[in-house]
């Protein structure tokens, strides 16, 4: 006999997920971004703060994103004027990611305002045990 749906884990985390998204989408939509363009533009202004500029192929890897998608977003991204593709020096098939002073002044309220809603979402269970679980869902050991 299957599971009930309320005995699902998987069944259940689909609807935490759907829930989380709701969320996320309501506290970046005043910001003008969607949960990817967040994601991205995140990722960028973070590797650049640690000196990186990285290309499209290693923002998606560091993402988890696909890159044909990565590329697209990123082009938005671009339009909006909170990304600046670069050509690199040393391959010129190759882009360099690096956010523009808008962009810059942008992640950092993003990222505070998917915090707070992280905190709020996960308000029911301790966070070391959130960020465990959640870990081992995501990278599983071998």
């Amino acid at each position: 006999m299957p599971l009930s749906p309320g005995e699902s884990p998987g069944f259940l985390l689909w609807h935490a997920t759907l829930r989380w998204q709701r969320d996320i989408a309501t506290a970046l939509a005043p910001l003008d971004l969607t949960h990817v363009q967040f994601v991205l533009l995140a990722c960028t202004w973070w590797l650049n703060t640690q000196g990186e500029h990285p290309n499209q192929l290693t923002l998606a890897r560091q993402a988890g994103t696909d890159v044909k998608m990565t590329s697209q977003v990123l082009r938005t991204l671009e339009h909006k004027g909170l990304v600046e593709r670069e050509v690199d020096p040393a391959d010129t098939r190759a882009k360099r990611l690096r956010v523009t002073d808008t962009g810059a002044d942008l992640a950092p309220r993003a990222i505070a305002a998917v915090e707070r809603t992280d905190a709020l979402f996960f308000r029911s269970v301790p966070l070391d045990d959130a960020i465990a679980l959640l870990g081992r869902l995501a990278h599983p050991e071998p």
